[in-house]
C-alpha cells in the first residue's frame, strides 16, 4: 500500500437552532445587519448536557456505518478540538470510550480552525508509514462554550457541531501531500484565552491576510496533487464566514468547482467546519465516487493546512 484514501465521512450537530432573529432579541444586531456582513442566518448550539466528545462521538459514528466499518477496525483516533474544558482524558480517548474502539492510539490536536486538515495529513502519513491500519478522523467544537453571548462581533459568527472521516491504507493516493504552515507572529488574531476562556478576534486582519496571502498556498496545494484549481470538483474551506469563503475561493480559480457554504446554515464550527461541510456535500449527492476536493483550513493561530482529497 504507497497511500491512503478517505473511505467514508460523517457529520453531526445538535438539534437546538439558534436563528438570527433570535440573537436580535439577544444583542444589538438584526438579521440584516448579520446575513450581510458574514453570511450566517443560523446556527446549531449545543446544550449543557451535550459535550464536546458526545459530538465528536456522533459523527464518528455515522462515518464508521458509511465505511461498513466496526469500532475492531480502527487503530488510530485523532480528534481536532479547541473546546475541551479537561486537559485529562483527552477527547480523542473520551471518542474512543464511547464508541467501544479497543486499544487505539488516542491524540488532540489543536490547531483551530486548521485543526480537522492537520488532523487529516497527521492521519495519512501515519497510515502510509504503518503506524495504523485505519484512523478515524474527527474535528469538533462546541463555540458556544466558549463565547461572550454579550459581544455581537463574535457571537453571531459561531455554531456547534462535529465532522468525521475514515482513513485507511489504499494502493494509489486519495489523499494528496499536505500544504501547511503559520504566521505565528499574528497569533493574536485568533484567540481563545483566558479564564474562563473567551473566544476573540481581529476580523480585518483575518480577513485581509485569509482573502491575500491563502488563494496562492491553495493552488500550491493543488500542484502538490498533481492539479490545477479547475480539475477541482468541489471546494471545501474553514467556514469562517462568507465573506471570506467566495472571494477567496475565486481567486483560486476553481472555476468549475462546487464550492461548500455550509457556514450560512451552520456558522464557524471551528475544527468541525470543513468535515462537516464536506460530510453534508457527500450526503446530498454534489460530489460523486472519485471527486478531486480541496480541503483548506485555516484561522487560528493564523494557521494554515490544505490537501486534495478524492471523495469517497
Amino acid at each position: 500500500m504507497n497511500g491512503s484514501r478517505i473511505a467514508a465521512v460523517g457529520h453531526y450537530q445538535p438539534a437546538r437552532l439558534l436563528t438570527n432573529a433570535e440573537l436580535a432579541g439577544m444583542v444589538d444586531t438584526s438579521d440584516e445587519w448579520i446575513t450581510s456582513r458574514v453570511g450566517i442566518r443560523t446556527r446549531h448550539i449545543a446544550g449543557p448536557d451535550e459535550p464536546v466528545d458526545e459530538l465528536a462521538g456522533h459523527a464518528a459514528a455515522k462515518a464508521l456505518a458509511a465505511a461498513g466499518l466496526g469500532p475492531d477496525d480502527i487503530d488510530l483516533v485523532l480528534v481536532a478540538t479547541s473546546t475541551a474544558v479537561d486537559r485529562s482524558p483527552n477527547m480523542a480517548a473520551r471518542v474512543a470510550a464511547r464508541l467501544g474502539i479497543p486499544g487505539p492510539a488516542a491524540l488532540d490536536l489543536n490547531v483551530v480552525c486548521a485543526g480537522f486538515t492537520h488532523a487529516l495529513a497527521t492521519a495519512d502519513h501515519t497510515v502510509r508509514a504503518g503506524g495504523a491500519r485505519r484512523a478515524l478522523v474527527i474535528g469538533a467544537d462546541k463555540m458556544s462554550e466558549v463565547t461572550d453571548w454579550n459581544d455581537r462581533t463574535t457571537c453571531v459568527l459561531v455554531g456547534d457541531g462535529a465532522g468525521a472521516a475514515v482513513v485507511e491504507a489504499s494502493e494509489e493516493a486519495g489523499i494528496s501531500p499536505v500544504l501547511w504552515g503559520s504566521v505565528p507572529e499574528m497569533g493574536h488574531a485568533v484567540r481563545i484565552e483566558g479564564q474562563p476562556a473567551r473566544f476573540a478576534q481581529e476580523g480585518q486582519s483575518v480577513y485581509r491576510w485569509a482573502t491575500t496571502q491563502l488563494p496562492p498556498l491553495a493552488r500550491q496545494a493543488c500542484e502538490r496533487a498533481g492539479l490545477v484549481p479547475a480539475d477541482l470538483a468541489a471546494v471545501v474551506l474553514h467556514q469562517a464566514n462568507l465573506r471570506i469563503i467566495e472571494p477567496l475561493a475565486e481567486k483560486i480559480g476553481a472555476v468549475n468547482a462546487v464550492v461548500a457554504r455550509d457556514v450560512v446554515e451552520s456558522g464557524n464550527t471551528s475544527a468541525a467546519s470543513i468535515p462537516l461541510a464536506f460530510s453534508k456535500l457527500v450526503e446530498r449527492g454534489e460530489i460523486s465516487t472519485g471527486d478531486p476536493v480541496l480541503l483548506f483550513g485555516f484561522g487560528g493561530n493564523l494557521s494554515y493546512a490544505g490537501q486534495v482529497v478524492r471523495c469517497p
